[in-house]
């Protein structure tokens, strides 16, 4: 019988680690010896061998061993710690341990110990804060001193029942064996060329380096097989999309083009007429487009959407709409319905709480709809379509990867629509090189004409006096405002109806003012919503529910409440809902931060209206591990790569995939047995959509 692989044997199997340890070990998902290689250290200590008082230094960590002179235990208020003094023939520094009274009786005066940690200069001397220590043998028996010399000791992540110190000795038990069996998915010569360690010798690095160079070494070659793997399944996925499927050949000629042009109520400004130029060649291949496209609030990304969506109708093909709330989906339908007023154009609204949700699914099986607009009910089992041509994800931040490969769905065995995604919150390059890699992305770099700067006002909770003053006189001149809450209900935030309490009674006594939230029916929302743009209603007090898709040119106010509470990119949604119209708009955030991120986020926002902008400055306060939350379902979040920081590695790893997938699209030969294993086990959900349907 063959012996057992030493990475695949049970944790149990590494000396000095029994069935109680072992437990602890498995709530960290270290079960085998393989997984404890692969969890590796989240920083490194540098620490000077055991040496004698005199010789620590301060702010570096060391170890020394003396006699208890005197100690004792203090209580101030509700905090105590136990303070001893530790000397040695060559001098003496002072321990304190922070809430542990406790050890008051179990290290007494003439007790001998040996302790480690970082000194720091406290009145004249030196003085150890919660150190590691060990009771030595009274009768001088005591362990022989640890080498003198430097080391970088690993520090991993740990928990109450494994200390990262237990870690890091069953490591350093079994990790001679394990390396000798860690295969590498590059070869020689190609690490040799990007001067990357191979992949055993990356593991040694990073659990027993010599020097910090070692450590920088390994955590790029670490860094790099991150970054490679992501982009070789962003690649593989273009590819095989491109082999695999085929989408309508629409017919893109000057006359059709016209007559769609000539159904837009205004004039395309130059970023919109290029963007459809460049649809106009994407939709009449036979190559799936699978475009992204980006701009900032109000540049019209709506307009060049339905202008993709009507170059499928004018085939005889279907297009679809899908945005992430009812409310926007509502807003979208009512938009494009008053666009196409007048033309043969048959349009549906779908979502998950349609009245006519069953005749709606029939005839859109049926062909008898064109253009469909709806919620995450569009990708339910029984949306079938007729001949769905283009499918347009709108706020693509909102859904995953895996919600806009299943928009695809219903289609005949290879046939795909064009699909097209858009987003109002602006991607940083490196993002989109990320996230959205498999999409060739165009942005609309300009606003309509006409659109006036918003100025930005953020003033603590406590002077929202004065915001509503000029909210007030505002009104007095015909405009509308809108009031944002973060909250329907709450005990501790401003809600609803407390805020609308509020303005009724103190601030706006005189304003007409509605109401709109998420859990109003339908019905509801669209009275109040309709009210609200004909001029019947002066304020409109909401939810985030108007976060993107109304446009009302009359409203030049927004007032945010808590605004603490909102993302820079939400705010910026907000904001966009003004400045719309030929009135001076404003937007007063509200809010007291109670963190740095969140003071920064809103001195952000109240900076600039820069989307572009402000997209970098969320990125680099919330970092890319943020960015790559649970929406973005099916992609892993990188575990040691930082493509902020990393750019230049990430521009080589995308140059490589990209190569690499040219010469071997299916990464199916022999010596790429051990990449695909890894690419599966990375990307693998992801990779089996092929966002394809």
């Amino acid at each position: 019988m063959a012996e057992a692989s030493v990475l695949t044997r049970s944790i149990m199997s590494v000396p000095g680690i029994g069935a109680r340890k072992a437990e602890g070990f498995r709530t960290l998902g270290l079960t085998n010896i393989g997984k404890l290689i692969a969890h590796l250290p989240h920083r490194h200590q540098r620490e000077a061998g055991e040496g004698v008082i005199a010789d620590l230094v301060e702010g570096v960590v060391g170890t020394a061993r003396g006699e208890v002179g005197a100690c004792r235990a203090v209580r101030t208020g509700r905090v105590s710690r136990f303070e001893a003094a530790l000397l040695d023939d060559s001098g003496r520094v002072d321990l304190v341990f922070f809430n542990q009274a406790f050890l008051a009786k179990k290290i007494h005066a003439g007790d001998r110990l040996r302790v480690q940690g970082t000194p720091k200069a406290r009145g004249g001397g030196l003085q150890i804060a919660n150190p590691r220590f060990e009771l030595l043998d009274e009768d001088g028996d005591d362990p022989e001193p640890e080498a003198t010399g430097e080391r970088l000791r690993p520090i991993y992540p740990a928990s109450e029942r494994v200390a990262s110190a237990d870690i890091e000795r069953a490591v350093s038990e079994v990790l001679c064996d394990a390396l000798e069996e860690i295969d590498d998915h590059l070869t020689e010569a190609y690490c040799g060329e990007r001067e990357l360690p191979r992949l055993a010798e990356t593991y040694r690095m990073m659990h027993a380096p010599e020097d910090e160079s070692e450590v920088a070494d390994a955590r790029r070659r670490l860094a790099y097989d991150e970054l490679l793997l992501m982009q070789l399944a962003v690649h593989r996925r273009r590819a095989d999309i491109r082999r695999l499927f085929r989408a309508p050949e629409l017919d893109t000629a000057d006359t059709i083009h016209e007559r769609i042009l000539s159904r837009l109520p205004f004039e395309l400004t130059k970023a919109q007429a290029r963007v459809v130029q460049d649809l106009r060649g994407d939709l009449a291949k036979v190559h799936p487009a699978n475009r992204l496209i980006q701009g900032d609030v109000g540049s019209g990304k709506t307009a060049v959407a339905l202008y993709a969506m009507l170059l499928a109708v004018a085939e005889g093909h279907q297009a679809a709409l899908m945005a992430p709330t009812e409310i926007l989906a509502e807003q979208h339908a009512a938009s494009i319905g008053r666009m196409l007023e007048g033309s043969r154009v048959r349009t549906a609204l779908l979502t998950g709480a349609s009245a006519e949700r069953t005749a709606t699914l029939r005839d859109l099986e049926a062909g008898e709809i064109d253009l469909v607009i709806g919620t995450h009910a569009l990708i339910g089992e029984r949306v079938r379509f007729s001949s769905l041509a283009v499918a347009v994800v709108d706020e693509q931040h909102r859904f995953g990867v895996r919600q806009r490969a299943v928009l695809r769905t219903g289609a005949e065995a290879g046939r795909v629509p064009h699909t097209l995604v858009m987003t109002a919150t602006p991607i940083p390059r490196t993002v989109s090189m990320t996230l959205y890699g498999d999409l060739d992305v165009i942005t609309i770099d300009s606003l309509p004409p006409g659109r006036t700067p918003i100025e930005t006002e953020l003033i603590p909770l406590a002077g929202r006096t004065a915001a509503y003053a000029d909210v007030r006189d505002r009104i007095g001149r015909g405009e509308r405002a809108y009031v944002v809450v973060p909250a329907i209900d709450s005990e501790q935030l401003r809600d609803v109806e407390r805020v609308r309490e509020e303005l009724s009674e103190h601030y706006l006594p005189d304003a007409r003012i509605g109401v709109v939230h998420g859990r109003l029916p339908r019905g509801e929302r669209e009275f109040v919503m309709d009210a609200f743009r004909d001029g019947r209603l002066d304020v409109l007090i909401a939810t985030t529910v108007i976060e993107v898709g109304v446009d009302v040119p009359e409203a030049s106010a927004i007032v945010i409440e808590h605004a603490e509470r909102f993302g820079i990119a939400q705010l910026h949604q907000l904001r966009g809902r003004v400045g719309r119209g030929s009135a001076a708009s404003k937007c007063w955030l509200l809010g007291d931060a109670e963190t740095e991120d969140a003071k920064e986020r809103l001195e952000a926002v109240a900076a600039t209206s820069d989307g572009f902008k402000l997209a970098e400055a969320d990125l680099r306060i919330r970092g890319m591990g943020e960015l790559f939350g649970t929406k973005q379902s099916g992609m892993a979040p990188f575990k040691i790569a930082d493509p902020m920081k990393d750019r230049e590695l990430l521009n080589l790893a995308r140059r490589d995939a990209a190569a690499w997938i040219e010469r071997s699209p299916g990464l199916d030969a022999p010596e790429e047995a051990v990449l695909w294993r890894r690419l599966k086990r990375a990307h693998g959900a992801w990779l089996e959509l092929g966002d394809v349907g």
